[in-house]
């Protein structure tokens, strides 16, 4: 529950995308504003890069044209969100709501105490490719659009609104068995390894790829046994180690800390070797996955239950504040929507020309 409504806290600042570009290329005339192709490019690279496209390349092996059905559903997705930002922006400006540096200071904290340290948060943005004046500006949009849905509504949840919730939800709180534990990973993954051989190397064949792609993964091996004899000779350096050796990045730099987390959550092999550990005990060998050969530390262990109320009613009440923002502004962007003059200058954008072009090839048929 925890994650979900961290995640929750972050989506709207992440996504909002609110970088000022060049007016240049006009696509879309969105009543007196006009959305350029560099506004476009920008927000559906950034769209393409949070997304599972990610692990083969990113936006810069992603098939950019209309004859890629992908590209045509993100398109989509992010030419409204381009409609509606511009409209908000609009009205934000026309209710003259302004952004204090105050404001900034208190949003940062109010993110860093979700998310659980400063460093978490700066984890989390290089994790999804934000940088900080990035960070910043897009904060400062989601500062004007909580000041624009104050205007508009006064919401507050009690606690008797978070109570019902957690006794009308009680799966949610539910756990099962969990263990806390940290990894060192010697990375070992066939198939990325392969990719990234093809991406160095574009005239390599497929005998030279495999060749080369199996001496690496033998390579990996080796060093795999020497870290791990390392570990096993020093195991209060665990930590030191992880961080110097893990090709797992992110929690590499917590000393391979992963927290606590369910059978369900890890890859089995990873699974059955930490839940058969006892608390403060690190892995008897290596543990081979498909990502590669793991060092585990198992450091804590709780069993099934539920999660008592006091410990998610503040997680609860900010995830039903974060609903009910959410209807007043798709109330807002809706009213919006309908009175907005909007023409698609490069017709290629307008939703419902492709509607017409896909229903007219259904009538043929």
């Amino acid at each position: 529950m925890k994650k979900v409504l961290t995640c929750a806290a972050l989506s709207i600042v992440l996504l909002s995308g609110c970088s000022v570009f060049p007016q240049k290329e006009g696509i879309i005339k969105v009543n007196d504003d006009v959305i350029t192709r560099a506004e476009f490019d920008k927000a559906i690279d950034k769209e393409i890069d949070n997304s599972p496209f990610k692990a083969f390349g990113g936006s810069a092996n992603f098939i950019k044209s209309d004859d890629n059905v992908m590209y045509l559903i993100y398109k989509e997705k992010v030419t409204k969100e381009l409609i509606v930002k511009s409209l908000l922006d609009a009205e934000i400006a026309k209710r003259g709501i302004k952004v204090t540096e105050e404001d900034i200071k208190a949003e940062m904290k109010s993110i860093i105490d979700k998310v659980g340290s400063k460093e978490e948060l700066n984890k989390i943005l290089k994790q999804r490719g934000v940088s900080n004046s990035e960070f910043t500006e897009d904060l400062k949009t989601q500062i004007k659009i909580k000041k624009l849905i104050n205007s508009l509504s006064n919401i507050k949840i009690s606690d008797s609104d978070a109570e019902k919730y957690y006794k009308n939800n009680p799966n949610l709180f539910k756990h099962g068995e969990q263990v806390r534990a940290s990894h060192i990973l010697i990375s070992a993954d066939t198939l990325q390894a392969i990719r990234d051989m093809k991406k160095k190397n574009k005239k390599l064949t497929p005998l030279e790829i495999n060749s080369k792609v199996n001496t690496y993964l033998d390579a990996q091996k080796v060093r795999a046994e020497k870290v791990f004899a390392e570990v096993k000779a020093n195991p209060d350096n665990f930590e030191k180690i992880a961080q110097r050796e893990s090709d797992d990045k992110i929690s590499g730099e917590r000393g391979g800390e992963l927290g606590f987390f369910s059978k369900e959550a890890m890859v089995p092999e990873f699974s059955k070797a930490a839940f058969a550990m006892k608390p403060n005990t690190i892995s008897d060998s290596l543990v081979k996955t498909n990502y590669g050969y793991h060092i585990i530390k198992v450091t804590d262990r709780i069993e099934a239950g539920t999660t008592p109320y006091v410990k998610v009613k503040d997680e609860i009440k900010f995830y039903l504040e974060t609903q009910e923002q959410v209807k007043v502004l798709k109330n807002l962007t809706d009213g919006l929507m309908k009175t907005a003059k909007i023409e698609y200058i490069d017709s290629s954008f307008n939703p419902e020309k492709k509607l017409i072009k896909e229903t007219t090839k259904t009538e043929k048929k």
